[in-house]
């Protein structure tokens, strides 16, 4: 059996992190002194890098009020974290998914927006992090659909494109695996349509945990 790897997003796909973002996002608008864009717009970007997810909110703001943005997102989401406010439940079934893949040989990683410091606190929380190979960030990365993610993964793990998958919840997921020539799996319960997600590359979309699991014991591609 070939090495494989299936490498996840986080928001939306791993945990629902969904309110907290939102709330994370009002404050930082208002601390700009700018009107936030309403939570269906909000959710709409979760899984670009903050100042390009900002591009597309707040397209008439300067760039010293995005710089404000991103700072007071970094801090409302730092502040809810440190308070005990921060809720990122993970999907039910997920931690069960993530320990079978793991007992039969694959190795996991993540690529998502989030930060080295948010992504490792959100995996340590639900004691999962020893279950992955590869962590990849916005931090470190251009932002998704970029494939600087997944060649980093790839690399790290030791494995090629075709023994890989990429699991997400997002166009930018699907598009970041065509780029990285990855197959893409999309899951509908995070924040884009299961149409956008098959119009822009997934192999199939998975209703719940018992989806996914069959759609990755599909043979790799290439």
């Amino acid at each position: 059996m070939s090495v494989r790897l299936a490498v996840f997003d986080c928001d939306g796909t791993l945990v629902d992190g969904q309110a907290s973002i939102c709330e994370a996002m009002e404050t930082a608008f208002a601390g700009a002194d700018l009107p936030c864009p309403p939570r269906a717009q909000v959710r709409r970007i979760v899984g670009l890098s903050l100042p390009q997810a900002l591009v597309r909110l707040a397209p008439e703001a300067s760039e010293t009020q995005r710089t404000a943005i991103v700072s007071g997102y970094k801090s409302a989401f730092f502040d809810a974290r440190t308070e005990g406010r921060l809720s990122e439940p993970l999907f039910e079934g997920m931690r069960e998914l993530l320990h079978r893949l793991h007992a039969a040989g694959w190795l996991l990683g993540v690529a998502t927006g989030k930060s080295d410091r948010g992504l490792t606190s959100c995996l340590a929380g639900h004691e999962i992090s020893e279950l992955f190979v590869t962590l990849q960030t916005a931090d470190r990365h251009p932002s998704k659909p970029h494939p600087a993610m997944l060649e980093a993964a790839l690399f790290e793990a030791g494995v090629t494109a075709g023994s890989a998958v990429m699991i997400g919840d997002t166009s930018f997921d699907m598009e970041m695996a065509r780029a990285a020539g990855v197959r893409a799996i999309g899951v509908d319960w995070g924040y884009h349509a299961p149409d956008e997600l098959l119009a822009t590359g997934a192999s199939g979309v998975a209703s719940d945990m018992q989806a996914l699991e069959a759609l990755l014991r599909e043979p790799a591609h290439g």
